[in-house]
């Protein structure tokens, strides 16, 4: 395979202009009366967020912070592969592929990169040092597209062989949330032994069978209950992305107005104040990420993809992944968590932590507890 090349985020002036003269130039609308976030996106908050977007927020400023890590991309069976490389301390550092979901990015990583590299910076030991992989996925951000539509197991095949093939590791762990869990989950059933375990802050999987019991029957019922308003843009993305893409590609508004709404119902806010989690300009530039790139389009085929795939089962007969796994359940969590009992038939479930806070987004809200379960888990593995 061809060795990883040095990448540097520079994004032309150009494209910074367009996008900041359509925030600018965006004809405003309606929304109900009693709107709120009810109905999506509220409007009144869209309105604050694009305004600071247009007067205050400083792309240059965050390109320059996100430049701080090294960047690489590498071709991996035709596709160009971005990602984040950070060597950890110590002696022995655990390699450590951690993968992102839609509609996030790499962004998600920047408070917890140099803690799970450098625990000595921060108070702990370098013993517990990791070296870092954070990959764009592809169709997301930094990196290439596929020709079509690809799912999480076809980005864990990938995944595999950007950690044995490009970087030359012949064991490592994988860290996920959000497609991040689905290629995590998908690594440690068909990777081992190369990926020696795996560690979840969601589960995405199923088992063929169904729950069991009145515990698990009553969970699945109230996920079920619980999806029902989540399940139009899973819909749209999985059957005709394309159409949704002639709207997004041109308007960074809508862009925006998508994405926001999946951080403020999917993480754990005080009422629906996204801004008691995160700042405009974090929110702001994981959406940039998107519109500077011009990945919205190639990113939601991942939708597609999985269905193609198969659905959320991971084997239709009832095997499970048999690596180590470590769960970090945070309350807020879009996908409400199995109990135990399903999860277990499903993963060999090694470590399970109940989080007091934090939500679907958790390297991001809760970069401390993150970061802190998953060199407890790993220490397990020494």
């Amino acid at each position: 395979m061809n060795a990883p090349r040095t990448f540097r985020i520079a994004v032309p002036d150009a494209i910074l202009d367009r996008i900041r003269t359509r925030v600018a130039d965006y004809r405003w609308h309606e929304m109900p009366d009693d709107g709120g976030w009810a109905y999506g996106t509220n409007l009144d908050y869209l309105k604050e967020l694009c305004a600071y977007w247009v007067e205050t927020f400083d792309w240059r400023e965050r390109e320059t912070a996100l430049n701080r890590f090294s960047h690489f991309v590498a071709p991996v069976d035709g596709i160009d592969i971005h990602f984040i490389r950070e060597p950890g301390s110590g002696t022995a550092p655990m390699p450590l592929v951690i993968s992102h979901g839609w509609p996030g990015s790499v962004v998600e990583f920047r408070e917890i990169i140099e803690p799970l590299a450098h625990p000595e910076r921060f108070g702990g030991d370098p013993d517990d040092a990791f070296e870092v992989i954070a990959p764009s996925l592809p169709g997301f951000g930094f990196s290439g597209r596929p020709p079509r539509p690809m799912g999480p197991r076809g980005m864990a095949r990938l995944f595999d062989r950007l950690m044995t093939g490009v970087l030359g590791h012949d064991r490592y762990i994988a860290q996920g949330g959000d497609w991040g869990g689905a290629i995590s989950s998908w690594l440690g059933y068909e990777h081992a032994p190369a990926c020696r375990a795996i560690h979840l802050n969601i589960m995405t999987m199923r088992h063929p069978d169904g729950p069991r019991g009145a515990e698990e029957e009553a969970w699945a019922e109230r996920f079920e209950r619980e999806q029902a308003l989540e399940e139009g843009y899973r819909t749209q993305q999985a059957t005709k992305p394309q159409t949704l893409s002639y709207a997004m590609m041109d308007s960074p508004v809508g862009v925006a107005a998508w994405i926001v709404e999946k951080f403020n119902s999917w993480s754990d806010t005080r009422g629906d104040d996204v801004e008691s989690v995160y700042t405009k300009d974090e929110l702001l530039t994981n959406i940039m990420v998107y519109l500077v790139t011009g990945t919205f389009n190639t990113a939601s085929w991942v939708y597609y993809g999985r269905r193609e795939e198969g659905g959320r089962v991971l084997s239709p007969e009832g095997r499970r992944v048999e690596v180590p796994t470590g769960c970090a359940l945070f309350p807020a969590e879009l996908l409400a968590w199995p109990p135990r009992s399903y999860v277990e038939r499903v993963y060999n479930v090694t470590r399970w932590t109940e989080m007091p806070r934090g939500g679907h987004f958790a390297a991001m809200e809760q970069p401390e507890l993150f970061v802190e379960d998953v060199r407890a888990f790993a220490r397990s593995l020494r």
